[in-house]
């Protein structure tokens, strides 16, 4: 690996090149560029493949939006699931509409859902009481963690349930989840431990940061740090550089340097950076795509969030999968297929780094194929129209859902 020797970083200097979404893209295109120079111990880019898959992600789009509405990849979309107006309907229990303290609770459970949602696995499946809706994966994912949210079950006052503070997030359990998301030897959720685990450091970031979160110790503090001084435009690398700053102790601290931890972020030994970076490949996944999913509650209380395409595609199984489904990524060895990886593998960095690369250039594609631009049809629309979409369909189509690689979950990634 040729690093960067002659540049000296601290450790904390180096943590913060490594959370930038600049270094994000440019360690994505070094190990892109090495695969299509044929380098890549593990797959094979296949250029040939990118305009039938641009064709898909349009034509996927279009189908899903034909008016041209296309709006944000977030998880408000899941939360809209089965086409119930969740919010709606709790909303006289909500503060007025466009006040600080609607948008704190909007942000609240925003922010814990985002954390509850890595890959639920495949036998996993949550019913909806109010409605009778069985879901699946991601959407069954957001509407359990918002019924769970509107039942108080992350809110350390009976009087006020709609709120996520320190107070309830060190109550949850093991027992008291699982139970919220209907968990059970006939209805396993993948990472359960790891979920648990995630919320109550939530709970203890949250409260050790009052100056940022508080005095009630709540996420949506972040809104009132970000519009302190009646701020009314932020871009959403503000956002996104505040979560990974305020609440980067809440990851597990695997990957680190010295004690400083890198979150999601993973090593590469073809990867090529300056001092303590080298090797290392940033993707922050779950903290991109929570920012995606706080631009619609900041936009609803008037603040303009600006800069989107700093933002990258999220390297995940849906958008992932895509590249290998539709033929872009082909494995050098098919039984990889077969078998159980864990995130850290250099196969798994890999392949995110390149989804990472390619949906940037599918991004292109796909608007010059609908006429449309970076202002008309940013990074955030594309993927809701869009390359995560098309991904799921592949995938029912090949695997009944399946993503194309088994990834062993912890909970707190994928």
């Amino acid at each position: 690996m040729a690093g960067a020797p002659d540049v000296e970083l601290s450790a904390s200097q180096a943590g913060r090149m490594l959370r930038s979404t600049a270094t994000i893209r440019s360690r994505s295109r070094q190990l892109l560029e090495r695969a299509r120079s044929g380098e890549s111990s593990w797959f094979v880019v296949r250029d040939e493949a990118l305009d039938a898959t641009a064709d898909l992600v349009a034509e996927t789009t279009l189908s899903r939006y034909p008016d041209g509405d296309i709006p944000f990849h977030s998880r408000w979309r899941h939360f809209e699931a089965g086409g119930v107006d969740r919010l709606g309907a709790i909303d006289a229990a909500l503060p007025a509409a466009g006040s600080a303290e609607r948008t704190r609770a909007l942000v609240d459970v925003v922010l814990v859902s985002v954390l509850l949602d890595a890959g639920a696995g495949p036998e996993w499946s949550y019913r909806e009481q109010s409605s009778d809706l069985v879901l699946t994966r991601s959407e069954g994912l957001g509407v359990a963690s918002w019924v769970a949210f509107c039942d108080g079950l992350f809110s350390s006052d009976p009087t006020d349930p709609l709120r996520v503070d320190a107070g309830g997030l060190s109550r949850i359990s093991a027992d008291t989840l699982g139970a919220a998301f209907q968990t059970g030897p006939d209805n396993p959720l993948t990472g359960l431990p790891g979920r648990v685990d995630l919320l109550r450091r939530l709970g203890e970031t949250l409260s050790r940061r009052p100056e940022i979160f508080g005095p009630d110790a709540r996420p949506g503090g972040l809104f009132d740090h970000l519009t302190r001084g009646g701020r009314s435009e932020v871009s959403a690398v503000d956002i996104l550089s505040a979560i990974l700053e305020y609440l980067g102790p809440i990851w597990p601290s695997d990957n680190a340097i010295d004690t400083n931890p890198l979150g999601d972020c993973w090593h590469h030994d073809a990867v090529v950076g300056p001092g303590l970076t080298a090797g290392w490949v940033p993707f922050h996944k779950l903290s991109q795509w929570l920012t995606y999913s706080l631009l619609e509650p900041f936009r609803w209380a008037g603040v303009r969030v600006t800069g989107l395409d700093e933002l990258t595609g999220l390297p995940e199984y849906r958008n992932g999968g895509l590249l290998i489904d539709s033929g872009v990524l082909e494995l050098r060895d098919e039984g990889w297929a077969d078998r159980e990886w864990e995130v850290g593998d250099e196969l798994v960095v890999e392949w995110r780094a390149l989804t990472v690369a390619l949906i940037d250039e599918i991004a292109d594609l796909v608007r010059k194929r609908l006429g449309a631009d970076t202002t008309t049809m940013p990074l955030a629309c594309v993927l809701e129209g869009g390359t995560w979409a098309a991904g799921r369909v592949l995938a029912n189509r090949i695997r009944d859902g399946l993503p194309p690689l088994s990834i062993r979950s912890t909970g707190t990634v994928f």
